[in-house]
């Protein structure tokens, strides 16, 4: 790394400092309003460049796209065409290597290889926003939290429900008393829109030409290509997703973590439809304990079409969308929202009408989830959802993975993050990599 990059990337994470304000020459002088100024401009790669990473890169086009890295040229032909001033790799590692131009990166890669990737960008003092859910086990997630705050980059996990308005109003209704107490929790989700509850293909198919397998493979076990894991279903599988929980989780049980300030569960248990370790099932519950000084908190998550008893809270009438929901049960009324904390809704009326009345009292994000990510990098805004508390929130989702695995209830021990019971699950905390692969 030059001098000259490393000069560029320590001023763009003071620069809102007024230590470094009288170096810069105001926009105004520059170019007129609304002008960035070249020293205000962040240098972002992708490894991810199709699909969600696609989506990405579309919040941040006020910013200088200078690498895109993706296993597969023919997903990321748009982003490629979008972009064609930036170098292009099918392996990151590489992209790395040559990037001293690069600040930040954006991750949306298959879930198991966010760890390995994010670990390289921050050790290399790069920026770096990492799609939901953050990893597949807790001992990466735990990992990652470690060098983020040892190099003190910049790092935010892609759920943007935690720049929405809509989230910030749950918080506010909750924790204003509106529905009272609350002991109870539900989320549940039409996930997953994919195939689970399956085997592994008896016969592989052929590579195409444009897919660099081996470098989709990365850390997980080695495994002939077939379409039945890319380009689309590589969710339901364990080698490369985290099923439901994962993908909606984020944008569904967060609100309640946030909201109601739980801490890491004490007790998971799940019951599924059959469980073969290859796939996640077609449909499961999971049933998360909190331990809370004023008692505990049951929350209930549901996917693969399964929902809580509607009926017994909510007006017959009341609309529900499929993509996901919440529901949280106090002792005074009920609260529902959409995923990312859209649309809370309060029940009965008497409680609606208090609502109403409840002040804003948290801040609200005008920039998008990206864009605020981008903001921190310069100094300019602080990250919505930074590892400290991404890391919890992707604890939890996994407590649920590692309980199904295990097959029985678990019980945590959230400060020491280890299974007290059965003693074996600890196992399921972390996985095995192919060799040529570490964190």
């Amino acid at each position: 790394m030059s001098t000259a990059d490393t000069t560029r990337r320590d001023f763009l994470r003071t620069s809102a400092t007024a230590a470094f304000g009288a170096m810069v020459v105001p926009r105004h002088v520059l170019g007129g309003p609304g002008y960035q100024a070249p020293s205000d401009t962040l240098n972002i790669a992708a490894i991810g460049a199709g699909g969600m990473g696609a989506n990405n890169l579309q919040a941040v086009t006020s910013e200088n796209v200078v690498a895109l890295c993706d296993i597969d040229w023919e997903r990321a032909k748009e982003s490629f065409e979008q972009f064609p001033q930036a170098r292009r790799y099918r392996d990151f590692r590489v992209m790395l290597e040559d990037g001293d131009d690069v600040d930040a990166v954006i991750i949306a890669t298959p879930d198991h290889t966010h760890a390995v990737a994010a670990q390289a960008c921050m050790q290399m003092d790069k920026h770096v926003y990492i799609q939901k859910p953050l990893t597949t086990t807790v001992n990466e997630a735990r990992t990652l939290l470690a060098t983020a705050q040892q190099t003190g980059v910049a790092a935010q996990m892609g759920n943007q429900g935690r720049s929405g308005d809509g989230g910030r109003r749950v918080n506010e209704l909750i924790r204003a008393g509106v529905i009272g107490s609350v002991r109870e929790v539900h989320a549940w989700t039409n996930r997953p829109i994919w195939p689970q509850g399956i085997d592994h293909p008896a016969a592989p198919e052929d590579l195409p030409d444009h897919v660099a397998w081996d470098l989709f493979l990365g850390p997980a076990p080695y495994r002939q290509y077939h379409s039945a894991y890319h380009p689309f279903s590589w969710r339901g599988w364990t080698d490369y997703g985290v099923g439901a929980l994962g993908d909606m989780g984020a944008h569904l049980v967060d609100h309640a973590i946030w909201a109601l300030e739980l801490p890491l569960p004490s007790r998971v248990e799940v019951s599924s439809t059959d469980f073969n370790g290859a796939s996640y099932p077609n449909a499961s519950m999971t049933h998360y304990t909190f331990d809370r000084d004023d008692g505990p908190l049951e929350l209930t998550w549901y996917d693969g079409g399964l929902k809580p008893p509607l009926a017994k809270h909510l007006p017959r009438n009341t609309e529900t969308v499929p993509i996901g929901m919440v529901l949280y049960v106090g002792e005074d009324g009920v609260l529902l929202h959409e995923s990312y904390g859209n649309n809370p809704q309060v029940f009965p009326a008497d409680r609606r009408d208090e609502a109403r009345e409840v002040p804003r009292s948290l801040p609200r994000v005008e920039a998008s989830h990206e864009m605020n990510w981008v903001q921190a990098c310069k100094g300019e805004a602080e990250l919505t959802s930074p590892l400290e508390t991404a890391v919890p929130v992707t604890e939890t989702l996994l407590l649920g993975i590692v309980a199904l695995h295990a097959g029985a209830p678990i019980e945590y021990d959230g400060d020491a993050h280890e299974v007290t019971s059965p003693r074996e699950a600890n196992r399921h905390l972390r996985r095995e990599y192919r060799g040529g692969w570490s964190l």
